[in-house]
């Protein structure tokens, strides 16, 4: 077992000793100067569209594009990781702004290899190129980009534009949320929590705790609507006139391109959601019923259930994992290991860290993990999960950095499929007790996903239909989030308790669009794959590898249909939320 109770702090020094270090700035100008001279490079050969450059350039562009990625890659992540843990940190906010002006330059670079590739003839150039070959789908995706591309002199103006527009909206998001304290009155006493950690309290075990924090949040939220108002605004409607501009009849067209699935694909995953929306209800009236409520408020839905809560100590977590994790297969059990050892995560709550949990890919093979653990079963749950991602990234790292790139879609596969080997393993081994409460905190978490996940996706449709016009005041963000949780809880939850703030709680609604639903499609897809590996162990174990080296190499229907699975229909998607109407039947069975 790990020595220490204590929460960590990731280990960033193995890549510079300091943000401030000479190593650092040599690693910073190394990029700049890789820049200038991939600029050189597109100068010297003229690349752009009409340009007439032959093929015998491309090799040479995409090993000098490849090498960049890789060292701006490491250089972003590790800004990235102060920025996260403290968004006060003036020197990192300073070098992350710097790093923006470079990803524009890269961005321009980008987009004109994007309008040269679309006009090469590329079956000449694939039976020419071994380089090409290797890099087949990313050629595939450029070509159809290259048809939504505005003129030359336009994108490389809307890549200089997006760095004071999208990018900086979504910055002030971030600095927001991560700074602004929450007076929580509860109990007689009175204290100011960072929103990171007042939301962490849906999970107390006090109602009355559960509903003063819940109130506190909501007026906080209320206290800064209008910056957060303006920023979903403002990149709503950046989103919209670029879509305009590009030929994409809406910004879920262009989403879906993204994420390397079709319209058919996603109406069909909707649709099965949809017709399961009744089974979820079953689930939160059941869970309102063993915690003797009529019916669930929003601020209800977290909270812990079992007799027996077991605290579940970081150190013992991480033990659990590995053993876990080892019974699947010693790969990814030793790597779990090794990102212990190696101080990959970040664990701990505090004021100015970013709220929730993600992984990036730092360098080579390695990740990092940012967490705000609590000792519960569900932080378990989202450790498991981040390591998947981690877990995929050891899989890319044979791949270029066009080959790794990989859908939201397909980003979710392996950390679903880690979640359900400790779900499953607790499910096996634990006391009656034990289940329910796991039981619960995985039900607790399809819900999200499919159910909550469809909230946020008809709200940032409507949002979109609706800025089309004009802009949305902040009442009539949240009248719209509850509209769209009332169509989709029903009668599941208390239509007078639940939460209109949640457009200004997701930091998902300030970036890319339709964030949203490519979880849904990873919780999915990862149980139906979860579902063949117990059909057969030892046969999936090198294609589940071999799939997640290749989640950049080809659309999710033609991976998917390597384990003879068909996304196009609602069949299979059904087929994955039947699995979880059978835990939904047991958790009934579990609290009657």
């Amino acid at each position: 077992m790990l020595s220490t109770s204590v929460l960590p702090h990731w280990d960033m020094e193995v890549v510079f000793p300091s943000i401030q270090s000479q190593e650092f700035h040599s690693a910073f100008l190394e990029v700049e100067r890789g820049i200038e001279s991939l600029e050189e490079l597109f100068h010297r050969h003229g690349i752009e569209r009409g340009s007439h450059s032959g093929n015998e350039v491309f090799d040479e562009l995409v090993q000098a594009y490849n090498s960049l990625a890789d060292r701006l890659r490491t250089l972003n992540a590790y800004i990235h990781a102060f920025i996260t843990t403290d968004s006060r940190d003036e020197l990192a906010s300073a070098k992350d702004s710097e790093i923006d002006s470079l990803h524009v330059r890269v961005r321009k670079l980008s987009k004109r290899f994007t309008a040269w590739i679309g006009e090469l003839d590329l079956d000449q150039l694939l039976e020419s190129s071994e380089v090409a070959r290797a890099h087949e789908y990313a050629l595939i995706k450029a070509k159809i980009s290259a048809n939504h591309l505005m003129r030359s002199g336009e994108e490389m103006l809307a890549s200089e534009l997006e760095i004071s527009g999208m990018v900086a909206w979504s910055k002030l998001h971030g600095n927001i949320v991560s700074q602004v304290m929450v007076p929580l009155e509860w109990n007689g006493t009175s204290e100011s929590m960072p929103m990171s950690v007042i939301r962490t309290l849906a999970y107390d075990p006090d109602r009355s705790k559960r509903e003063a924090a819940y109130k506190a949040e909501l007026a906080a939220w209320k206290s800064v609507e209008v910056p957060l108002c303006a920023s979903m605004n403002s990149i709503k409607g950046e989103v919209l006139t670029m879509c305009k501009h590009r030929k994409w009849d809406d910004p879920l067209d262009e989403a879906l391109h993204n994420s390397n699935i079709d319209r058919q694909t996603l109406d069909a995953m909707m649709l099965a959601a949809r017709e399961s929306f009744p089974v979820f209800r079953r689930y939160l009236k059941a869970k309102a019923k063993a915690l003797g409520l009529d019916k669930l408020a929003f601020f209800d839905m977290f909270a812990p259930m079992g007799e027996s809560q077991e605290q579940w100590e970081y150190a013992q977590a991480c033990d659990f994992v590995v053993e876990q994790f080892n019974g699947y297969s010693k790969k990814l059990g030793d790597f779990a290991a090794r990102s212990f050892r190696e101080n990959w995560i970040d664990a701990e709550p505090r004021s100015g860290k970013t709220d929730g949990a993600f992984c990036m890919s730092l360098r080579k093979d390695e990740s990092r993990i940012l967490l705000n653990y609590k000792p519960a079963y569900g932080s378990v749950s989202t450790l498991a999960h981040e390591l998947g991602h981690a877990y995929h990234n050891l899989c890319l790292s044979i791949r270029t950095p066009m080959q790794r790139a990989t859908p939201m879609t397909l980003a979710e596969t392996a950390s679903i499929f880690c979640e359900t080997i400790i779900r499953q393993a607790v499910l096996r081994d634990g006391t009656p007790a034990e289940q329910l409460v796991v039981l619960e905190a995985s039900l607790e978490g399809s819900c999200q996903v499919v159910v909550d996940i469809t909230s946020r996706f008809l709200f940032e449709q409507r949002v979109f239909d609706a800025r089309k016009k004009r802009e949305l005041s902040a009442r009539e963000m949240c009248e719209l989030m509850q509209r769209c949780q009332l169509d989709t809880y029903g009668d599941g939850l208390d239509g007078d308790a639940l939460h209109p703030y949640m457009w200004a709680a997701k930091s998902h609604y300030y970036g890319r669009s339709f964030y949203n639903y490519p979880y849904m499609f990873g919780l999915l897809f990862g149980l139906g794959l979860y579902a063949i590996y117990l059909h057969d162990p030892e046969s999936f174990k090198h294609r589940y590898d071999d799939l997640l080296s290749s989640t950049g190499l080809a659309n999710a229907a033609t991976l998917g249909k390597r384990f003879g699975i068909d996304i196009t229909g609602p069949e299979f998607w059904r087929a994955s939320l039947h699995q979880i109407e059978l835990d939904v039947i047991r958790f009934e069975a579990l609290v009657a």
